[in-house]
């Protein structure tokens, strides 16, 4: 009972507080408006709340001031005015430490479901003096802290945690320090609509991928093809170990592979309408994790989904466009 009842006031202020959190929200996207890609900030947009710490320095130092009062002692007087007029220059640094930075989207990379998602944001420092103590943060998430010297600019990675495939947006983000002091919060909100893609997570145990089918043709292939030894090439994590070198790696300690060159070449066709699952986003899920060990063995492979058929080919290109084909199933791109 005693549990429930300490929960209770918990629970109320957390609403009461995530329900402020939103109107304000609203309020600072309905006041500012959607930010260009790269924004620099001006002193209307930066606000500023003293910390804890910091009422708690007020409250001392007004507590100072009323015992110098009364028992009329100068040198009490003295620092206590010492003591507000740092509090003063805390307050004016704080809100000048952000003023006039420059922020710019520097992208994301695809990452798979369930995965955090980094956004790089890019701050510049265009004045003449140092900043100190800048970070970023989304909702729980944020930044390590980074100070910027006179024209340096850095890399802030905002990671964002993922649980669905297809676009994240990470409608709104904040910049804040707490220099010199932490007597003082200031923050600004910025509002660029970024967007990051997120594949679906790969199927811990898929059924077996359809057989792969054998093409005549006249071409070299880095990866199959037994007829001709065309040379060596550097070892790829998924090679078969009969392909290795093993004389050359005794001789060099270095793992090498066999090249070939043949006619026949083999590829594999990953069609959406031939998986065997009923659910859509567990297609989805089975597609993703034919691709990934059809990329690390360097096959051929091809896809077919949603009216959209990509050929069969291997390397990084085909690995990203059939991974996006499969993310973005059923959505638009942005």
């Amino acid at each position: 009972m005693s549990s429930i009842l300490w929960q209770f006031p918990s629970r109320v202020f957390g609403n009461i507080r995530n329900s402020a959190t939103l109107r304000v929200g609203r309020w600072a996207r309905k006041r500012q408006g959607r930010d260009a890609a790269t924004t620099t900030l001006r002193p209307g947009r930066v606000y500023i709340l003293p910390t804890g710490v910091g009422l708690i320095f007020g409250l001392m130092v007004f507590a100072m001031l009323l015992g110098s009062m009364n028992y009329n002692n100068n040198l009490s007087f003295v620092l206590t005015f010492l003591l507000i007029g740092i509090g003063f220059v805390a307050m004016h640094q704080c809100q000048r430490n952000l003023v006039g930075l420059e922020l710019t989207f520097a992208g994301t990379d695809p990452v798979f479901a369930g995965q955090s998602i980094q956004f790089r944001i890019a701050i510049t420092n265009q004045s003449k003096s140092a900043r100190y103590g800048i970070r970023i943060y989304h909702d729980k998430t944020e930044s390590d802290v980074h100070d910027l010297q006179p024209g340096e600019s850095k890399i802030f990675v905002l990671p964002v945690l993922t649980n669905r495939r297809g676009w994240v947006d990470l409608e709104r983000f904040g910049i804040r320090t707490l220099f010199p002091f932490e007597l003082f919060r200031s923050w600004a909100w910025l509002h660029m609509n970024l967007k990051g893609l997120v594949y679906p997570n790969p199927a811990d145990h898929p059924p077996e991928p359809p057989p792969s089918r054998v093409a005549q043709g006249h071409r070299q292939h880095d990866a199959r093809g037994e007829e001709d030894f065309a040379g060596l090439r550097k070892y790829n994590v998924g090679d078969s170990p009969r392909h290795v070198a093993w004389k050359a790696y005794a001789r060099s300690g270095q793992l090498l592979s066999k090249q070939f060159a043949g006619a026949d070449t083999s590829s594999q066709w990953f069609d959406f309408d031939d998986v065997p699952a009923t659910d859509i986003e567990d297609r989805l899920s089975i597609l993703t994790r034919w691709i990934v060990n059809a990329d690390r063995t360097r096959e051929d492979y091809g896809l077919r989904i949603a009216g959209r058929e990509l050929p069969p080919a291997h390397g990084d290109t085909q690995r990203r466009q059939c991974l996006e084909a499969v993310a973005l199933f059923d959505e638009e791109s942005p």
